[in-house]
Formats: C-alpha cells, sequence, structure tokens
C-alpha cells in the first residue's frame, strides 16, 4: 500500500512511502511495517528524514512505534532523532513528533 500525506502545523511537509500489512483470521489481529520519506519543514528547519514504522494489533489492543531512522536527515534537518505517535479521534488523524538534534556530528 503507498503512503501519501500532507502535515500542517509544526510540521509543514508532504510525505510518500510504502506499506506492507498482515492479516489474521482472528478478529483485530494484525501487523504492518511501512518506511515513509518526509519532505518539508520542522519549526522553520527544511530538509527530509525518514520515518519506520512497526504496528501490531493483538485482538483490538494496539502497540505503534515510528522512529526517525538515524542519520537520515537532509538539509536543516541533519542530526535529527526522534518519534512520533499518531492519535485517531472521530476519524481525524493527528500526529505528534517528538525530536532532537545533535549538537556535534562527527566524521560529517
Amino acid at each position: 500500500m503507498s503512503i501519501d500525506r500532507i502535515f500542517q502545523g509544526d510540521l509543514e511537509a508532504s510525505s510518500q512511502g510504502e506499506m506492507l500489512t498482515a492479516a489474521t483470521t482472528t478478529k483485530g489481529s494484525a501487523g504492518y511495517v511501512a518506511m515513509e520519506r518526509v519532505t518539508g519543514s520542522l519549526q522553520g528547519r527544511s530538509g527530509t528524514f525518514m520515518l519506520q514504522h512497526n504496528g501490531t494489533m493483538n485482538r483490538g489492543a494496539s502497540e505503534l512505534s515510528i522512529t526517525v531512522v538515524p542519520d537520515s536527515g537532509t538539509g536543516d534537518l541533519i542530526g535529527m532523532a526522534g518519534e512520533m505517535s499518531i492519535t485517531v479521534a472521530d476519524g481525524r488523524h493527528s500526529y505528534i513528533i517528538d525530536y532532537t538534534f545533535e549538537t556535534e556530528r562527527v566524521g560529517v
């Protein structure tokens, strides 16, 4: 499945990616993995970074990890690290990204 998103807020960006899913015969149990490239600006810093998704549902109980791929930042986003979370309310998806930037880069 293709991912094609637009982010608005502190993260003004678009993204494209690919998702692989697997469902089971048990209702509410499934898994997915995805890779997503985000292009835009984060609080005025422009560039790109990659997100790695790993999600499971165990009979309706979900676990989701979305991580900034280490050393994937370009432009002003070099040195970015972090995680993203997704909240779904009333059919709307909201994204929260917690991130940091390295203060010193060695070998770059």
